[in-house]
């Protein structure tokens, strides 16, 4: 009895992102800040966890499906096929030595333990040759898994004896079976050692150079990924498509794109062609004026592998697929931003910065320069960063103290308005406390919901916790915890409004 399986790694604390804007910024200000952040993570302590998990299509069910599980473009959804989470990853240590560890490193899907077989996925029957072709020309010869980051636990035996780089030493006079002088060994262990055993797959059909027919639909599961999206995330496809495609100097090659898009979506294509000059689709008749330039250019060019039209599949929304559906309910690993200068208010930033280590966050202080600086009532804090060498683009919320001689220090530093428009602009959550809600007030992103410089709650926007007279700092504290672990707040009006 066989079953289909496709593994996923369910990372704990959900699937974030940055922003596309954050993503350009941080490849010229800092290309190492992922690696670096997954890096003194580990070494915090705080480590990254992932669960193992599965879904499962009995072999009878193959064929049930308006999908093709072997089709390597698609995913299952996990309401027709439920996910069953039954391991557990963790990444606990960072490697002592990158080279060996790392670039030695050599993953090959052919390497599987008994109970687990090939399917007849062509992109994994591709693999199975590539990857072994490709470690035999990194590493040297066919003996890169004995190197000691891709040696097996267990001790494997074989009947290779020679290559470039051969690390085991084998003793005895044969290397082959059956044979006399060394008692039959090595021999190749049967099923009843507990040995590799293939599955004992029936096959009954004609082998022919060609893909299913099964993979001609390209747009089902791209129209339950588009449907399945946050208002703002489809916001970000038609950004990103407008981006790429209007870096496409040909017309017709944009014109072609959206005939495309308007198979997976209408408003989609609409909203696409809108913005690199193109027509958009026509109500009602879109799909069909579409396809039938689509098919003129096909006839055309000579192409014989078509795309089959939209199966309407009883599944039209995925919520799995959403990242607006994701962990928010923890602030473990996040780190935040505190701006102050010298004078800052002393108790508003402990009280702050140990809700957040009390809740698995971190703070750094940015400040205008290195260098001990001092509260209003003489603490002394040493600053993590500069705003020279630091941006809100590395931090997931910002945090500004009172104490008016560090705000108005603040305030006249552009990078620190820059800081806190950057950071409204991208979503993250923002909390100012006592003079501290005045920077908020100097920058643009106060022109979007300002109750006044007078009132207590100086401003009402998604995310944003800003208290002028904090009764209780335990209470803004957990607010400010709060809107965190939303991890954005694409709700903000007119957010692209503020400059950054």
């Amino acid at each position: 009895r066989a079953r289909l399986v496709k593994f996923h790694w369910k990372p704990l604390l959900g699937v974030h992102s940055l922003v596309w804007d954050e993503a350009q910024k941080l490849a010229g200000k800092d290309p190492d800040f992922l690696r670096r952040d997954l890096w003194e993570s580990i070494e915090r302590g705080d480590y990254p966890e992932w669960e193992f998990a599965i879904q499962t299509i009995e072999e009878a069910d193959e064929l049930n499906f308006d999908f093709d599980p072997l089709d390597p473009t698609k995913l299952w959804p996990e309401q027709a096929v439920p996910v069953r989470r039954i391991g557990k990853l963790t990444l606990n240590r960072n490697p002592d030595n990158f080279f060996a560890e790392t670039e030695q490193v050599a993953f090959h899907p052919g390497h599987i333990v008994p109970g687990i077989d090939f399917s007849n996925d062509p992109l994994l029957q591709g693999r199975l040759f590539s990857y072994l072709d490709t470690q035999l020309t990194r590493l040297g010869g066919p003996n890169f898994a004995e190197l000691p980051i891709n040696r097996s636990v267990a001790p494997v035996q074989n009947n290779q004896r020679d290559g470039i780089m051969r690390h085991a030493i084998n003793r005895g006079q044969v290397s082959y079976g059956p044979n006399s002088l060394g008692g039959g060994c090595p021999m190749q262990a049967p099923q009843n050692m507990r040995g590799f055993v293939s599955y004992a797959e029936r096959v009954d059909a004609q082998k022919v150079r060609e893909r299913s027919e099964s993979f001609g639909d390209h747009f089902s599961q791209a129209a339950l990924f588009w449907n399945s999206q946050s208002d703002p995330e489809q916001e970000h496809i038609v950004l990103a498509f407008r981006f790429e495609l209007g870096k496409v100097e040909h017309k017709a090659i944009r014109q072609h794109v959206v005939d495309l898009l308007t198979n997976v979506d209408e408003e989609l294509a609409t909203r696409v062609a809108k913005g690199i000059g193109v027509p958009a689709p026509a109500n009602g008749q879109a799909a069909s004026a579409a396809n039938d330039r689509l098919e003129a250019g096909w006839e055309q060019f000579g192409v014989t592998s078509r795309p089959t039209h939209r199966s309407p599949g009883e599944i039209t929304r995925a919520p799995e697929l959403s990242m607006a559906n994701t962990v928010k309910d923890t602030v473990k690993s996040r780190c935040i931003a505190v701006l102050a200068a010298d004078g800052f208010d002393g108790a508003q930033v402990t009280a702050i910065t140990k809700a957040l280590e009390a809740a698995g966050a971190r703070a750094e202080i940015v400040s205008t320069q290195l260098g001990a600086i001092r509260s209003a009532d003489g603490q002394a804090l040493e600053p993590d960063k500069t705003l020279l060498t630091a941006g809100s683009i590395m931090y997931d919320a910002v945090f500004v103290p009172g104490g008016s001689q560090s705000v108005a220090a603040l305030i006249q530093e552009g990078d620190a308005i820059h800081f806190v428009n950057e950071a409204f602009r991208h979503g993250k959550a923002i909390a100012a406390t006592g003079g501290g809600v005045d920077l908020l007030l100097a920058s643009q992103a106060a022109g979007n919901g300002s109750n006044g410089r007078k009132s207590k709650k100086a401003l009402s926007l998604p995310g944003v916790v800003a208290e002028r007279e904090p009764s209780d700092l335990s209470d803004v504290a957990q607010q400010f915890v709060e809107a965190i672990a939303q991890h954005r707040s694409f709700t903000r009006q007119h957010k692209e409004r503020v400059p950054a």
